[in-house]
């Protein structure tokens, strides 16, 4: 319990999951969108693909408090599944683009 604790009071010092967010799941929307999205609808797209992140964004920082007061053990498991249902859809859903052209990722998504 006592090495628990260490780990997640060292990772509020240490601002870890802005980092991890950062690196991870944060930066998901525009990698996306600058390798699969065609040139007539990247423009529209990419305004939806912020809009869409700026809304979950202030939605988590909404509801944060809420679901703490609530529970934290519950609050951290919600937040875990929804990583794991991400790491999941990314890799069922999202193709690799590593090497392809973008007409070979569009054929994809046909």
């Amino acid at each position: 319990m006592a090495l628990s604790l260490l780990v997640v009071s060292i990772s509020f010092y240490l601002k870890v999951m802005v980092i991890a967010f950062s690196l991870g799941l944060g930066a998901m929307p525009w990698i996306i969108m600058s390798e699969i999205l065609p040139i007539n609808i990247k423009g529209l797209a990419r305004s939806f693909a912020t809009l869409a992140n700026w809304f979950f964004s202030w939605l988590v920082t909404l509801t944060a408090n809420l679901l703490l007061d609530w529970s934290s053990g519950g609050t951290l498991t919600i937040y875990t599944a929804v990583c794991v249902f991400t790491a999941g859809f990314v890799a069922i859903w999202v193709p690799e683009t590593k090497g392809k052209t973008l007409e070979e990722i569009q054929q994809f998504f046909r």
